[in-house]
């Protein structure tokens, strides 16, 4: 353990002690008087964000040690230092598309100008995305060669039985399929830069585009694989149809979802009772890779909740690396979860590996442009990209509803 990532984590544990001091305090304050002091509520809020921003610290000290180190003296061999070189100093910079045909392209050339980015390239911007895109990072990702992808579901298993050794052998129950095709949609993001700066030998190019690339990719993609429709993008985990039914009974491809018994807020009796609910409601071979996903304001709240010891179910991630975790399973946030309200689905408890696929068209596909918006040059960059829900069963909803 480095000494910065040491000092991050003692920072973190030294923050949630204060953060438990003063959330005890505002609980003292409800039972003595009714309702919390202003400014402890305050304090509260400060504590809430500041370990928010520490725990975010030590991820990224962690994620950043763990990277894999991608210079070209030591990762590529003298042809891929060359076919890299040529990609962003003949055709980033210079626009040189003979050269990229010839030494730097992986795949064919499209007939209007498009060439696909090569494998350096490609790998950086698919681990730009792992870092922020919480879904993907956490998802089955499969690589496609074609438009369309389809995974088979056994939604009615092999019956079997005992019997004597010369009894009759009858037929047992063939398997139900079920047949999912995850909606497929095009990513595209166009970043630009002054010719100026592509002539500037000591203009970074690589990091600057794959970083942008990344950011706008990730964007899409993470509010795509929440909430899209369907429609020319993939079908987010919020947009099937709920069902408070069990999985026994519940009809394919319908999500079970919980309902607090509030609309709008938690069960004003034991609020955390809920949430033990939903890890049960999940079969226990689901259990082990699930993790908690809400946006951060629901994550404040739950950090002040206790069990009937008086322990926070909530504990921030002190080891290297480790996430923090709620009642014992990992807790990721994501911005594009709703914030809580009436018939939010606000919580997912999902083993997003089994619950969600996400399908990679191969290939990032870039469009070098000088002419339309002088003197930029714009790098159309796009990807097909694609998801759906495949396992309804590995993913659970919180509904603030009665």
């Amino acid at each position: 353990m480095t000494l910065e990532t040491k000092e991050a984590l003692e920072n973190l544990t030294r923050s949630f002690e204060i953060f438990k001091s003063a959330n005890d305090e505002r609980l003292a304050e409800i039972e003595s008087k009714g309702q919390a002091d202003a400014l402890t509520d305050e304090k509260l809020e400060r504590l809430n964000k500041e370990m928010d921003r520490l725990q975010a610290k030590a991820k990224a000290i962690h994620a950043a040690s763990a990277r894999p180190n991608l210079s070209a003296k030591q990762d590529m061999d003298t042809v891929q230092m060359e076919q890299k070189r040529q990609f962003f100093d003949g055709f980033i910079r210079k626009g040189q598309h003979q050269e990229l045909d010839r030494k730097a392209l992986s795949t064919a050339v499209n007939a209007d100008g498009g060439f696909s980015v090569p494998v350096e390239l490609d790998n950086q911007i698919e681990k730009r995305l792992r870092d922020l895109s919480p879904v993907r990072a956490d998802a089955n990702v499969v690589a496609i060669g074609s438009s369309k992808y389809k995974k088979l579901v056994n939604v009615g298993g092999i019956t079997s039985g005992w019997i004597s050794e010369t009894g009759a052998r009858v037929e047992t129950v063939t398997p139900t399929l079920q047949e999912i095709m995850p909606p497929l949609g095009e990513i595209y993001a166009n970043p630009a830069a002054t010719q100026a700066m592509l002539d500037d030998a000591n203009f970074n190019v690589e990091n600057w585009l794959s970083e942008d690339l990344a950011e706008e990719f990730s964007f899409q993609e993470n509010d795509a694989f929440v909430n899209g429709t369907g429609i020319n993008k993939p079908k987010g985990f919020l947009q099937y149809v709920v069902s408070a039914a069990a999985d026994a009974t519940r009809t394919f491809g319908e999500i079970q979802a919980l309902n607090t018994g509030v609309a709008g807020n938690w069960a004003i009796a034991n609020p955390s009772d809920i949430l033990v609910d939903i890890i049960h409601a999940m079969k226990s071979g689901y259990r082990s890779g699930a993790k908690f996903y809400m946006n951060t304001s629901l994550l404040s709240e739950i950090r002040k909740f206790k069990d009937i010891d008086g322990n926070y179910l909530w504990r921030p991630g002190l080891e290297n690396g480790a996430p923090s975790t709620l009642l014992g399973y990992p807790v990721v946030e994501v911005a594009e979860m709703p914030v809580k309200a009436a018939l939010s689905l606000s919580l997912a408890f999902a083993n997003m590996k089994r619950a969600y696929t996400v399908t990679d068209r191969t290939g990032t596909r870039m469009l070098r442009d000088p002419y339309s918006n002088k003197p930029y040059v714009h790098f159309y960059t796009t990807k097909r990209v694609g998801g759906a829900v495949t396992n309804d069963q590995a993913i659970k909803l919180l509904k603030f509803a009665l």
